[in-house]
């Protein structure tokens, strides 16, 4: 076991090293790039995880201890704006299509779900396993469900 941590641990490490190596070789500029494009490499890297997570979610919210994670279909939208809000998603996100968002590598979430690349799985796996720089623990649960409900209607 603890020979499995410690890979574990070099693994991560290597993993910082290299990404920090590639961010100071490759640079920070993101003048030219698109958010909309951003928004599709976190969900091609977590769907294995996404499409793991409803059958590891399913006896949490038989057992109910928890709370519902990924069901999606107790999302409640009003209460998803307010979180956005809240939870100051909207200090990163935009949500008005064709206006940029405040912070320049979120995606415009109103533009990415007119993609049709958005379901609620894909946003579920997002907050559960956000890509830097979008920070962890920023919500669960219900509160999750009713983030995606909401985002699930922006740009229509």
């Amino acid at each position: 076991m603890i020979k499995v941590l410690v890979a574990a641990l070099v693994g991560t490490i290597f993993g910082i090293v290299v990404m920090v190596a590639v961010i100071a070789i490759a640079g920070t500029d993101t003048s030219g790039s698109s958010s909309v494009g951003l928004g599709t490499s976190p969900n091609s890297t977590f769907t294995p995880s996404g499409s793991s997570a409803p059958s590891s979610s399913a006896p949490p919210s038989s057992g109910g201890s928890s709370g519902p994670s990924s069901s999606g279909d107790g999302g409640n939208a009003a209460n998803g704006k307010v979180l956005f809000t809240s939870k100051t998603c909207s200090s990163c996100h935009s949500v008005v299509a064709g206006t940029a968002s405040p912070f320049p590598s979120a995606p415009n979430l109103a533009e990415l779900n007119g993609t049709g690349v958005l379901t609620t799985a894909v946003i579920l796996n997002q907050i559960k396993n956000p890509a830097p720089p979008m920070p962890a623990g920023l919500a669960s649960g219900q509160d999750a469900d009713d983030l995606a409900a909401y985002i699930l209607t922006l740009g229509k």
